[in-house]
């Protein structure tokens, strides 16, 4: 049969520009977000940050959408919009819900886990020690987090994952403000060297309760400075 003279349609270059930015505008604001340039109540002037981000105000507003379905942010018609500011009640049940997922992660990533996963996790949690070591607070978050992210993944349980991803987006801000103390942040290294050898040693009771006692006490420490008027 001889060849068609019909080519396949061409793909939309236009519309993956536009995603590839509407993904790089969310990346930047959920980074801003946590690292606390972008405060929570802090009502968001889009012009300003399109002007900040050197965007359009159009995909500034659809990356808002997404922020705001994960409960980032909140959309008022008539005030705009804000950075979502979590009660104290929601920030008690959130680490308690969080707390369970992780200690449920390192139980099943304990069964479940590769050899060449934990050389992984091994590889991040000395890049993490580094970040410490010069007090790179930012950086060493990132890391922590890939570390959890990591043993989330071990786990391999598809709705464990989703529900994990979807709550600890809320709590990545928090999760990092945890570690502002120095004393607080030094136990939470301890702890994740505890955890490392746990995991090595795929010792599930261990390790899932280390996870969930590393969980709540990051809450504590949130709450610990939290403000009356958000009870």
């Amino acid at each position: 049969m001889p060849p068609s003279n019909e080519s396949a349609p061409a793909s939309p270059p236009l519309k993956i520009a536009r995603a590839t930015l509407h993904d790089r505008i969310v990346e930047r604001l959920h980074d801003m977000l946590i690292e606390g340039e972008l405060a929570p109540g802090e009502r968001l002037n889009e012009v300003a940050l399109a002007a900040r981000l050197e965007v359009s105000r159009t995909p500034l507003r659809e990356a808002l959408r997404v922020l705001a379905s994960q409960r980032l942010v909140t959309l008022s018609p008539h005030h705009g919009a804000f950075v979502t500011r979590m009660t104290r009640a929601e920030i008690d049940d959130a680490f308690e819900l969080m707390s369970a997922l992780e200690r449920f992660s390192a139980e099943l990533a304990c069964e479940r886990v590769t050899e060449s996963e934990i050389a992984a996790i091994r590889a991040e949690h000395a890049e993490m020690m580094a970040y410490w070591a010069r007090r790179d607070l930012p950086r060493y978050y990132r890391a922590n987090q890939r570390i959890h992210d990591l043993i989330n993944r071990a786990a391999r349980n598809d709705e464990l994952r989703e529900t994990y991803l979807a709550l600890n987006r809320r709590l990545h801000p928090l999760r990092l403000s945890s570690n502002r103390s120095a004393a607080k942040w030094q136990k939470a290294v301890e702890e994740h060297e505890a955890m490392l050898a746990a995991l090595e040693r795929r010792d599930a009771a261990e390790l899932g309760e280390l996870m969930r006692r590393h969980l709540l006490e990051k809450r504590d420490a949130v709450l610990e400075g939290w403000s009356h008027e958000d009870r």
